[in-house]
């Protein structure tokens, strides 16, 4: 049995690992083993292409150079991966993202500098006579506007989700014309390099795909940037679907397709949840529809302590938390998993509603709340829990903004309209864990926070819910009333 057959029989088995892999990570209670099987998947992956690579008769400087980048890649991904908070996934998944992409762009420029413009490349010569000559130069001319689109897009959703550039959309003149006017100009500039390859049309497209993918996710709303993330990843499933081809490499094709056709699901799902077009996703065309409120306030708001929220909530017979972004910056689950552990046991119905899209990256809450042990059964997703919060006595938001804002379902200008929310301001009581009274990662204010059944408890979430749980032993009385008493006196906003 030669090496190439080996290798084949790997690539199947490393493609199983990762379908696997997929199907785990699609569950709670089978992601670790989903996680497990992606790695072994990516190892088989890797020796397998080693084999290949030393039975091609590798000599002693790309053996080095090969086992360089295997090991600095492993080193550098480990630090990160020990290194990164919760925070900080959505950045460094969007980061990773560009590096897909960046390697697409090289292996297109390799496989047109070894072909196309080689005149006396044996391989040329070959695909000549076969009548395949369009199609690498097709391939290579695709796989590059691809990977350059994933690259810099990839860059600048890091830029806008780490708050190293502003999350509002950019709005140029003819926005939508310079998006269209970019597809049509590669869609032109393939057809002429499938004629005649030339080493300027390589370079136009790059340019212009580089262009392309900075507009597209530029042109996008903060509170859109988790669909954003999804989408990232499947154009970087296909950038290297596209490599694959250019390869020969079966595996990467697998690998891929599968990829970009899972984020591609993943980030239509997204949308039918947050009511926004799916082609608009892809074209960068939404997140600038109307203008932002920003931090102007609608009303008078109710500051509460943590003392009375104790006794709110030793009152309260149902209680739902929403957690959101200001939960993981704060790195309030553990205090939260307590204060639900505690409330449980005291016989307080305790449940999460969690928004498809809470933090920044899909799943980010569900991640975290795993992390502090908090049971399955009580994390319910918006369709399922928000027809309850009219029956429910209080309600913690904590650190949630956009995913808690009426605005969407009631202002038809707001930048958020037709967005689905969890429906929070129907309890009798809502307690709103804030630092401060500054808009959310939209940059929309919200008018939960001005309503009459609404308090704000300011100050660090993980600090607040140490506060709540030193004083909930304390039996219910003034400063419970206080809070109802202060809240009905409380102007409403909206």
């Amino acid at each position: 049995m030669n090496i190439e057959t080996v290798a084949a029989a790997a690539y199947v088995v490393a493609a199983l690992l990762f379908v696997l892999s997929l199907a785990g990570l699609s569950k709670h209670e089978t992601s670790k083993a989903g996680n497990l099987a992606g790695v072994c998947g990516m190892t088989v992956a890797l020796l397998a292409t080693g084999l290949v690579a030393v039975d091609h008769g590798l000599d002693a400087l790309d053996a080095g150079l090969l086992l360089g980048a295997v090991a600095s890649g492993a080193v550098i991904g480990l630090g990160r991966a020990r290194a990164v908070e919760m925070t900080g996934m959505p950045e460094l998944i969007a980061l990773l993202h560009s590096f897909v992409g960046a390697a697409a762009v090289l292996v297109g420029w390799n496989g047109y500098l070894h072909v196309e413009a080689n005149g006396s490349s044996a391989e040329l010569e070959t695909l000549r006579d076969q009548g395949l000559l369009g199609i690498h130069s097709a391939e290579v001319f695709i796989g590059v506007f691809i990977g350059a689109v994933t690259f810099t897009g990839s860059i600048t959703a890091f830029l806008k989700l780490s708050a190293r550039i502003k999350s509002a959309p950019l709005v140029l003149p003819g926005k939508n014309a310079l998006n269209v006017g970019a597809l049509l100009a590669f869609a032109a500039l393939t057809v002429w390099f499938v004629v005649e390859p030339r080493l300027w049309l390589l370079i136009a497209v790059t340019l212009v795909a580089l262009a392309l993918g900075v507009h597209l996710v530029a042109s996008i709303g903060g509170g859109d940037m988790p669909v954003v993330v999804s989408m990232l990843n499947s154009y970087s499933g296909w950038a290297a679907a596209a490599s694959g081809f250019l390869l020969g490499n079966d595996l990467l094709i697998i690998t891929g397709a599968l990829v970009g056709s899972s984020g591609a699901y993943l980030s239509y799902v997204m949308c039918k949840a947050m009511n926004r077009s799916f082609i608009s996703v892809i074209a960068g065309g939404f997140g600038a529809v109307a203008t932002t409120v920003g931090d102007s306030e609608a009303g008078e708001h109710t500051e509460v302590d943590a003392a009375a929220v104790a006794d709110l909530l030793a009152e309260a017979e149902s209680v739902i938390i929403t957690p959101g972004y200001g939960m993981a910056v704060a790195q309030a689950q553990h205090g939260v998993a307590e204060l639900t552990s505690r409330l449980r046991a005291r016989g307080t119905a305790v449940r999460f509603g969690i928004h498809p899209v809470a933090g920044r990256l899909p799943g980010h809450m569900n991640v975290l709340l795993a992390e502090a042990r908090i049971p399955y059964d009580i994390v319910l997703e918006m369709d399922e829990i928000n027809d309850d919060f009219s029956d429910t006595d209080v309600v913690l938001v904590i650190g949630a903004n956009d995913t808690v804002n009426p605005s969407a379902a009631d202002d038809p200008a707001s930048p958020i309209a037709g967005m689905p929310v969890l429906h929070v301001w129907n309890a009798k009581q809502v307690i709103v864990f804030k630092r401060s009274m500054a808009s959310g990662y939209a940059g929309v204010q919200n008018p939960l926070f001005f309503t009459s059944n609404t308090s704000m408890l300011f100050g660090d979430a993980q600090e607040r819910v140490a506060d709540i749980l030193g004083h909930l032993e304390r039996e219910p009385g003034a400063p419970a009333r206080r809070v109802r008493d202060a809240a009905s006196r409380a102007p409403v906003g909206i």
